[in-house]
Formats: structure tokens, sequence, C-alpha cells
């Protein structure tokens, strides 16, 4: 203490600094010194080149076994950089990555190395120490080289959980909870591949975490691709915008006329769920319009503004769908159709089949030219069919 009472401030420990788990490891330390756990050899992996057999009976589960790991330390890698790279602002390029990864296991396989990847612990341990630039792998490299050579018999009394609560505590800071959040309140599927892939990693490993949080991904598009967005359009009042009724309630239907939007691609996975869809919502229609008294239901427009692709079993759809409306006595137009979508309906010849007068280039076209038939054809609605079964094609 200083004439003026003062403590000196190098005598000062602040409370921020590491000193509990240097405690921790030097406590623990000394009391594995009279525990004998085995010995660690020291000295460099040997050369491997000579090993590599192309002959051997397990040859394919060595294949197997490679393209695996392979993948998940590259997904590993490149999802741990692009995290860092969220940190520090900067681009990180995947193909660049890849080719590291590569080249540092081609060459590491010729050394005894373990896979090379881009790993959470070390990467963690390397950002909470202040690390700018590559080079700091060099000098980290030249590190545990010395180890190895010279000091591995010093960590003869560390325990394992010592490192790992140092890994864990460097982890730690990592954990950006308010992204979390961010997610629940966004969007909750992404809250739970989030939480799917923490909670592998976390628990279990990084490869079940990252399958979780694939599998979990890949059954959202699934789920997408197969019950794609359907809904009933409207007219502004006073302008020629079409809108979803549910989004805008003032949106107004056109007498006479359904509207319906589809916005996904046609494909075999939704096409029995599309059809479902769209004669569900034309019975409902005509529920609505027969208990209010309006005219009946004359025509349906599908806007596939939102198609960009169709297959064959999208096309098989359409052509049900006409077959089922014209027994019906409705018509089927189309409004705004996108080139691709387009080139297929006319080469398997479903534009002849509808007539090109009944595609439009956008629904507002569509309305008026269905208006237009219902103002000077005025078809009588006694003219009907029977509805009969949508199932009956």
């Amino acid at each position: 203490m200083s004439g003026d009472g003062k403590v000196p401030s190098w005598a000062v420990v602040s409370s921020s600094s590491s000193s509990p788990p240097d405690i921790l490891v030097l406590m623990w330390c000394i009391v594995l010194y009279f525990i004998q756990i085995g010995q660690l050899k020291k000295g460099l992996n040997p050369p491997s080149l000579t090993d590599l057999v192309f002959v051997s009976p397990h040859l394919m589960a060595a294949i197997k076994t490679g393209i695996i790991t392979g993948v998940i330390a590259m997904a590993e890698g490149i999802a741990v950089g692009r995290s860092f790279a969220m940190f520090k602002n900067y681009h990180i390029d995947g193909n660049k990555e890849m080719i590291a990864f590569g080249v540092m296991n081609i060459a590491g396989s010729c050394t005894s190395c373990y896979l090379t990847t881009g790993p959470f612990s070390r990467s963690a341990v390397n950002f909470n120490a202040g690390c700018k630039t590559a080079m700091s792998n060099v000098v980290m490299a030249m590190a545990v080289m010395i180890t190895l050579l010279f000091l591995t018999p010093l960590f003869h009394y560390t325990p394992l959980v010592v490192l790992s609560a140092i890994i864990m505590a460097a982890m730690l800071g990592l954990i950006d909870y308010e992204a979390a959040i961010h997610l629940w309140k966004v969007d909750k599927f992404d809250f739970i591949v989030c939480m799917g892939a923490y909670i592998g990693v976390v628990f279990v490993n990084i490869g079940v975490g990252l399958v979780a949080a694939l599998s979990i991904s890949l059954l959202r598009v699934l789920l997408f691709v197969a019950r794609p967005r359907t809904f009933v359009l409207g007219n502004i009042p006073n302008s020629g915008i079409y809108r979803n009724v549910e989004q805008y309630p003032n949106a107004k239907s056109i007498p006479g006329i359904l509207i319906l939007e589809i916005d996904a691609p046609i494909y075999f996975a939704n096409s029995s769920y599309l059809r479902e869809r769209i004669a569900r919502w034309v019975v409902e229609e005509e529920e609505r319009l027969k208990s209010s008294g309006e005219s009946t239901l004359q025509y349906v427009i599908l806007n596939m503004g939102g198609v960009g692709n169709i297959d064959t079993s999208g096309i098989s759809m359409l052509e049900e769908i006409k077959k089922v409306f014209d027994r019906r006595a409705l018509k089927l137009v189309l409004a705004n159709p996108g080139a691709e979508v387009t080139k297929k309906l006319d080469k398997s010849k479903f534009m002849e089949n509808l007539g090109q007068e009944w595609i439009y280039l956008t629904v507002g076209e569509a309305v008026a030219a269905c208006n237009f038939m219902l103002h000077t054809s005025n078809p009588n609605p006694d003219e009907k069919e029977e509805s009969g079964p949508w199932n009956n094609v």
C-alpha cells in the first residue's frame, strides 16, 4: 500500500480475469499428480503414404466412411466459417473453403493426420483470444508441434474435464441468444431447425446436430412442395388489381367468376393436392352463391404467375380439371402462364384443347373477357349439367 493509502494498480486483480479457470486447472493437476492415469506418448505422427492400399477387402467401407465424414466435415467447416464471418462482417467463399479442406486432408493423410476441418471449439478459442488473421493457425500449428515433441508429458496431469471446461467457456461467448429469440418471433420453423442443430451438437456431437438440422429443413421443403399455397383473389375497389381476399378483406369477388392463384411449381408431389384444393374452392364458391341467391358460377380463372414450372403430372391434373369443368358447364381460364409452363402446355396439346382464346396475359384481361362473355351470351343456368363427383373423370 502506498503512502496515500491507495493500493498499487499492479496488485489489483480484475473481476473479469481468468483466475477461476486457472485455479481449477491447477487444483486438478495437483490432485491427479497423486493418481496414476497412464502415460501420454510424445512425438509427431509417422508418415502414412506407404500405407495407401487399393486392394484391401475393406476398401468400399473406407470409401463410404470417407465420403460421409468428408461431407460432415465440409458442412461443419463452412457453417463455422459463416458464423464467424457474421461476427467479423466478411465474406466466405464456399468453393475456396472446399478446395482448402481437400488440399489439407490430402496432405494430412500422408502423415497420419486427423480429419482436417474448421472445428467449432478451436475456432471459438482463437476468436476469444483475439486472433485476426490466418497466421494464428501457423503459430498454433508450431505450438502444437513443439508440445507434441517436448511438452506432452506435462499434460499427463491435466484432466480432460478441465480442458473441456476451457473450450466450453470460450464457446459460450459465441451463442447468440438474441438471434434465437428473433427466429422464434419471425419464423417458428427456423427456430426449430436452430434448436435441433444446437441440441444435437451440444448433447451428442456435431454430426448428429448437422443431420438433425438438415432433416428438419428437408422436411420443411417437402411440406412446402407437397402443400403449395393456393388462395382466392378479389378485386381491389376502384382499381384493376387483384389480391388475396384473406390478406385484403376489402377485395371484392367478381359475380360468376372464381379467381384462384397457385403460388408454386406444379409437380407430381403436389398435383393431387392442387386438384382437390381447386375442387374444394369451386364447391365452396357454388354453395356460397347458391345460399346468397347470386348468379351461378360460370368461369374459373387460374392465375399461373407463381407457377415457375410444371411436369407431366401437373399437365394431367389440368386436363382432368378441364374435363370435370366441361361436365359442370364451367369454363377454365388461364392467366399469366410463364414461358416454361407455356412451352410444355403447348407441346402437350393442352393449349390447343383448351383454346388460345382462354389464355390471357393478366388476371385483369381474363376477368374483362369473362365479364364480356357473361353480359353478351348470358347462359341459362338451367342448362347446367347435374354436378357430379370430382373424381369421376
